[in-house]
């Protein structure tokens, strides 16, 4: 027969047991990913862009677009629990300057430019900053960025491969509702044959955008 402090002892580990499986299950209530369940992201954003240099001449001369706002969206599939297809569209305009020594830099013409990519997303396993959830994630992918160009009543076209790395964070504001925050970094050449009809190859240029948006899941 089992005596009073046995079935005291069996209480206090049932108790122990119960509290320890309670704060599990909290524990991993709260350290879901963000969009647990969610097949669909959509993420119109707001940013800045900053250009690099498409020519670096003699005697620190280059070629460049001024850096300038940017708008887009973001479109991710969940393919996978940590892996999403994710395609992107935005544009941004500004003056393409050219810089001098002494001088410093002037405007030769103005652009306008629509970027468009695809690639793939691995998000990094959630992680908690008091009671708010923030999920780090990090993109790769190719596309293109396409410049219309004018100066006067000049105007002319070109189409420049791209190829895109990111890093950036969802921070959770709800159950389908969170903010994006990312840099990418575009990585491709100006094609001024496409341009100007002149076989000239510049150098490989990194443009960097930096953006913040709502994250809405589905």
């Amino acid at each position: 027969m089992r005596t009073r402090s046995q079935y005291f002892i069996d209480t206090i580990r049932t108790a122990v047991l119960l509290a320890t499986l309670s704060a599990t299950a909290h524990a991993q209530s709260r350290s879901a990913p963000i969009v647990k369940g969610k097949v669909l992201d959509v993420t119109p954003y707001v940013g800045y862009m900053v250009f690099g240099d498409y020519v670096k001449g003699p005697v620190g001369t280059s070629l460049t677009n001024a850096p300038a706002p940017v708008y887009g969206a973001q479109v991710g599939l969940r393919l996978a629990p940590n892996i999403s297809l994710v395609g992107n569209l935005a544009t941004t305009s500004s003056d393409i300057k050219a810089g001098l020594p002494i001088l410093g830099g002037f405007s030769v013409a103005r652009s306008t430019m629509l970027i468009y990519d695809g690639g793939l997303q691995l998000d990094i396993p959630t992680t908690l900053l008091g009671s708010t959830s923030i999920a780090p994630f990090i993109q790769a992918g190719a596309g293109a960025i396409r410049y219309d160009i004018s100066q006067s009543i000049l105007s002319t076209t070109a189409t420049n491969f791209a190829a895109n790395v990111g890093v950036g964070a969802d921070i959770g504001i709800g159950n389908n509702v969170g903010v994006r925050v990312m840099a990418k970094d575009y990585i491709g050449k100006f094609d001024f044959q496409d341009a100007t009809y002149v076989d000239f190859s510049g150098q490989t240029a990194h443009s960097f955008a930096f953006s913040a948006g709502l994250r809405l899941s589905f």
